[in-house]
């Protein structure tokens, strides 16, 4: 630590800018860390130099202008309980003590930033890296005391586990544990640290004030000997206990190998005994040293700014006229690195966070990975490597797409990583639980995020929904040929047998059921979903009403013929009218109360694809949808079951077998819908019904309606009266 001291002493006295004409000198104490040690050395200061009478001094000039001590804040403490009597400016170049006394507190300037900023950037440093369980080291004093009631609550905020250790300082655990030093832990004495095995540090984080680099330093020690340097009362104790060594005549027992020759370079030292660069201790003496010259420099200019209350004489100077300027002093070191204290007396300037990287032939290097900046906290700023952090673990990171699981009987930040189940996800490491992704979205096969679900429904523009379109157009277009074909032929014998009002209507709901299947196809609005399940209802309705309708026309028909039937008189358009009529009215009262109580709307559905979200038709009452088609089937039924036992009805074409035929494919393809229906999804669901329409819809065309159309086109020969009215037994 004496070393930038001599080195600050040489630049300013060598320095026409600072202190022109004036010299400035020091004196260096050694408090051996301890109370009684600082407290002489601090009477000593006020003493003639080599007589020990404090409050006494006749050599005007020695004058004493301000004090440096450190670096532990105990010492700054002893050293102030003698000087604050006297008003001296005190510099601290480690930690600040923490004084009750404000009073007593503003003649302290620290070249030191906050230690609140260390602490809280020790403590995002550690959430920084998801560590759980720390440990804590510190002196059994009343600086570390005071340290565990007033930062250890804040630590303990955040969910730490925190055990505590009080070792005695000579007895560092030796564990293979991630060391984070504040930046009062430093490295400086000899004895101790020649024997330590520095490999424990490796890896460990430190925070500290990297030194800048001064210009002429290293060649300032490595031109360092005893022998040149006389004055300097340390160096010769240091070059003994450095080197191992004695000079000639202070041990008679030496060995003649071991006498020191001068020759020894500082530069073979390890780093762990010395280094050939600034520490950061150093670096604050360094800079303490030049605070102290400019504010003398600018409390000798003050005389001229204030010929009245300027300091004339910087020999009769008192000592706590130099407490104002140094507390507004501010310049640039000879690095460029301003140099201010804040209204506290702080050093205006964060940390640096440094990496130990140690080697097998005890040097080390300092790193640095990070920065704890005070104009950006509460946050700090990192440039940590992810893949080089140092783990405090007893097992790795549980990364995005796993869960944490306790392992029974082991620490609590022991656990197992178990994938998320299906549906969940976790985006950062080490979670206790994973979360269900938002309804509209879904996990990837990592289940680290989730996606956007896509919107679907059946269009006209993929596959299915056009091969759906284009067979309900051409089965339109197949049924008006057809209407047209009986329209043409409406007086032939063939179109006008079994009512051909009924054929036409028949034929006219076909029509307007496969028109109705396009309802079905492209996005659901709400006209659409409102009209297509009761359209669709109430065409096929009249259609199936038809069929029973022509059937129970022929049962009655050949009924009518036997002597003294009462059946007569049902014969005719009149009971066949009623049958469409009444089963319209029925179909339409159940979609009007329907509409009217529950109506269905487009609705979306986020559950029953995985990966997509179905932009559907919501039925608003499933009941009332399932009696619309309960109806229907009960038409079906007794329109299959009468044209079944009218199938054997004597008649040379008897239209009850095609009946029959149409009506048991219709039964067979809305039988099979059901549960068909029931498990599809999607847009799926929307092409089985679709499907059914246009399937039960071509069963009853192609049945009813082709043997006649053949009859009519391809053998008029039959369509004549007497051959459909000519019996076969």
């Amino acid at each position: 630590l004496w070393r930038p001291a001599h080195r600050c002493h040489s630049e300013i006295n060598e320095n026409s800018l600072i202190l022109p004409n004036i010299t400035l000198g020091f004196c260096i104490y050694n408090s051996h860390f301890l109370a009684d040690f600082t407290y002489l050395a601090s009477m000593e200061l006020l003493s003639t130099w080599g007589k020990f009478f404090p409050n006494y001094k006749c050599d005007t000039q020695d004058n004493l202008a301000a004090v440096i001590g450190g670096p532990t804040s105990d010492v700054c403490l002893f050293m102030a309980d003698i000087l604050r009597t006297y008003k001296f400016s005190q510099i601290t170049y480690g930690s600040a003590p923490l004084m009750d006394n404000k009073k007593e507190a503003v003649f302290f300037h620290n070249m030191f930033p906050s230690t609140t900023h260390q602490y809280t950037g020790i403590l995002d440093l550690i959430l920084h890296f998801q560590w759980k369980w720390i440990g804590l080291v510190y002196f059994n004093r009343e600086m570390g005391e005071r340290f565990v009631h007033k930062v250890l609550p804040m630590f303990m905020q955040k969910v730490l586990r925190i055990w505590i250790e009080i070792p005695f300082y000579t007895d560092l655990p030796k564990i293979n544990k991630v060391w984070i030093m504040t930046a009062e832990i430093g490295f400086a004495s000899l004895p101790i640290q020649r024997d330590w095995d520095l490999s424990f540090i490796n890896g460990a984080l430190s925070i500290s004030r990297l030194p800048k680099k001064v210009s002429g330093f290293h060649e300032f020690l490595q031109d360092r000997k005893p022998d040149t340097n006389r004055e300097d009362g340390f160096i010769g104790d240091f070059w003994q206990q450095a080197f191992m060594c004695s000079f000639p005549g202070l041990n008679l027992d030496e060995s003649p190998e071991n006498i020191c020759t001068q020759e020894e370079k500082l530069e073979t030292l390890p780093m762990s005994v010395f280094e050939m660069s600034m520490t950061s201790h150093s670096y604050n003496i360094y800079n303490s040293v030049y605070a102290i010259a400019h504010a003398l420099h600018d409390m000798d200019l003050s005389k001229f700014r204030h010929r009245r209350t300027g300091i004339r004489d910087l020999q009769k100077m008192q000592p706590w006229q130099l407490h104002h300027f140094l507390k507004y002093v501010i310049f640039n070191n000879t690095v460029g690195e301003q140099i201010s204290f804040n209204k506290n007396g702080e050093l205006v300037a964060g940390f640096d966070i440094v990496n130990w990287v140690t080697f097998p032939n005890e040097t080390f290097s300092r790193v640095k990975v990070g920065r704890i900046d005070p104009q950006s906290l509460p946050s700090v700023e990192f440039t940590v490597h992810e893949d080089a952090q140092p783990l405090s673990l007893c097992n790795d990171h549980c990364y995005p797409g796993y869960s944490k699981k306790k392992k029974e009987g082991k620490p609590f930040c022991c656990y197992d990583c178990i994938p998320c189940p299906e549906g969940k996800i976790s985006a950062q490491k080490d979670v206790d639980n994973c979360f269900q992704c938002p309804e509209d979205h879904y996990p990837n096969k990592k289940r680290d995020f989730c996606i956007p679900k896509s919107l679907t429904f059946l269009t006209f523009e993929e596959a299915l929904g056009t091969s759906l379109a284009s067979s309900a157009l051409f089965l339109f277009c197949v049924t008006s040929v057809v209407l047209w074909i009986f329209l043409k032929h409406r007086d032939t014998p063939i179109v006008k047998a079994n009512n051909r009002t009924l054929t036409y209507t028949l034929l006219l709901s076909l029509l307007l059921s496969f028109l109705c299947a396009l309802l079905f196809i492209g996005k659901p609005q709400k006209m659409t979903c409102l009209f297509r399940q009761t359209a669709f209802g109430i065409i096929f309705s009249v259609a199936i009403s038809s069929v029973l309708a022509k059937t129970i026309t022929v049962i009655l028909a050949f009924q009518a013929t036997k002597p003294e039937s009462k059946l007569r008189k049902w014969l005719g358009k009149r009971m066949a009218t009623s049958i469409v009529l009444s089963s319209l009215l029925i179909q339409t009262t159940i979609c009007t109360v329907w509409l009217s109580t529950f109506p269905p709307f487009p609705d979306l559905d986020v559950n029953s694809m995985a990966e997509e979200v179905i932009l559907k038709c919501n039925e608003g009452s499933i009941t009332m949808f399932y009696c619309l088609l309960g109806f229907m089937g009960f038409l079906s039924i007794c329109s299959f079951t009468s044209a079944f036992f009218a199938r054997k009805l004597p008649d040379s074409f008897n239209e009850a077998k095609f009946i029959t035929f149409s009506m048991l494919v219709f039964c067979s393809v809305w039988i099979s819908f059901v549960p068909t229906y029931l498990s599809s999804k999607g847009k799926y669901m929307v092409a089985v019904e679709i499907f059914s329409i246009l399937a039960s819809s071509a069963g009853l065309l192609g049945f009813i309606f082709f043997p006649k159309c053949y009859i009519i086109i391809l053998r008029p020969d039959m369509n004549t009266k007497e051959q459909v009215m000519k019996r076969k037994h």
